[in-house]
C-alpha cells in the first residue's frame, strides 16, 4: 500500500470520525511470540496515531523487540464502522508527561472540575512515560456501506458472477 493509498484511507470522513476517537486496541507480539490485544488511549496528530504508556508496561518491552504493531479504533453501533491500521512504532522515553498523553485525556474524559486534581495525580505517579508513535504503512475502512471485509467482498463478487 503506497502512502497516498493509506492518506486516502485516513482521509474519507467515517476514519476522521474514528480518528478523533479516544481508545483503540493496539495489538503486537510479546517477548514470548505469542499475540497480544491491549486497549489504549491514542490521539491523531494528521499523520501519526500517539499512545502513551508506563515505562514498565509490557507492551514496552515487547515492541522494542519487535516494532511491527496493529491498531484496530472501531464503534459498537450495528452496522460497526472500523479502522484497521498496520506499522511500525517509535517508542520515546519521555521525562514527565507527554503533551499528547494530556491532550488525549480532555475535558471530554476528565470533568473540567476534576481536571486539576487528575493532572497532579498523574504527574505525581509518571516520572516518565513511553511515547508510542504508529504512522500508518497501510490502512482500512470497513464501514459495511461503502466497504466490507476482504472476505466478505470476495464473497459478494462470486454470487454476483454466479459462481
Amino acid at each position: 500500500m503506497t502512502p497516498e493509498d493509506v492518506a486516502e484511507v485516513l482521509e474519507r470522513p467515517a476514519a476522521r470520525e474514528l480518528l478523533s476517537g479516544a481508545l483503540a486496541r493496539l495489538a503486537y507480539v510479546a517477548r514470548d511470540g505469542t499475540p497480544r490485544v491491549v486497549p489504549i488511549g491514542f490521539l491523531w496528530t494528521g499523520t501519526a496515531v500517539v499512545m502513551c504508556t508506563s515505562t514498565n508496561a509490557p507492551k514496552v518491552r515487547s515492541l522494542a523487540a519487535d516494532p511491527h504493531a496493529a491498531l484496530t479504533i472501531d464503534t459498537s453501533e450495528s452496522p460497526p464502522k472500523i479502522l484497521l491500521l498496520r506499522g511500525t512504532v517509535d517508542l520515546e522515553t519521555v521525562d514527565g508527561i507527554p503533551d499528547e498523553y494530556l491532550a488525549m485525556n480532555d475535558s471530554s474524559l476528565v470533568a473540567p472540575d476534576q481536571r486539576a486534581a487528575w493532572e497532579a495525580e498523574v504527574r505525581s505517579l509518571y516520572k516518565q512515560m513511553v511515547r508510542i508513535t504508529l504512522v500508518p504503512a497501510w490502512a482500512k475502512l470497513i464501514d459495511f456501506e461503502t466497504t466490507l471485509p476482504s472476505a466478505v467482498e470476495e464473497l459478494v463478487r462470486r454470487r454476483d458472477a454466479g459462481a
